[in-house]
């Protein structure tokens, strides 16, 4: 029985993350998740009081794992200017979760929910600021390390990476096109290797 909550559980993450991802949290409706999943109304509300505790529920269980996972590549690359350029390119190009026509979906909810509501920022942040703290680390050891010139203000190059990194997401989701992608990545190329 617990399992079959369980299943019922992440088919309703699953199912909302695609849906919200392709058409927005606000014009998703529970009815939207209901009629794709196949679910009850009652089993909905078993696991989520309203839409605002599922969505939160996807950025936790699903968004913030998924970052996490790319960030477990990074920290174990040794020359992390090779490390970054391999995840940009991996979230960019690799990434069957990640679709350029509908783009980052962090960036999504942050620009479509954190105005109105301060429970999304809080967690949207947490992702954030997550990847702000392990990609200043990874230079900050590549520094020691000598891979990175000592000159290098760390976060800086970090907030630096991460805008450039939503913004081509966003541009490529205007022109439904990773083209942009690749010239993104050619000149992040460019930049880390000026760091050295």
């Amino acid at each position: 029985m617990m399992k079959k909550a369980e299943a019922t559980r992440q088919t309703i993450l699953q199912k909302g993350f695609d849906l919200i991802y392709t058409k927005g949290y606000q014009t998703t409706s529970i009815e939207d998740i209901l009629s794709t999943t196949q679910v009850t109304k009652g089993a909905f509300y078993y696991h989520f009081r309203n839409k605002e505790e599922m969505g939160l529920a996807i950025i936790n269980e699903l968004m913030k794992p998924t970052l996490q996972t790319s960030f477990v590549d990074l920290q174990k690359e040794e020359n992390p200017l090779k490390g970054i350029y391999n995840l940009m390119k991996h979230l960019l190009l690799e990434n069957d979760f990640l679709k350029v026509e509908y783009g980052c979906p962090a960036s999504n909810f942050t620009q479509e929910m954190t105005p109105w509501n301060t429970h999304f920022s809080k967690a949207l942040n947490e992702i954030i600021q997550t990847w702000i703290q392990v990609m200043t680390d990874a230079l900050n050891s590549g520094i020691e390390k000598g891979f990175v010139s000592k000159e290098t203000n760390t976060k800086q190059v970090t907030i630096f990476v991460i805008s450039g990194y939503w913004g081509i997401r966003n541009l490529g989701r205007l022109e439904d096109n990773t083209t942009v992608y690749t010239t993104y990545l050619n000149g992040l190329n460019n930049y880390l290797h000026s760091l050295v």
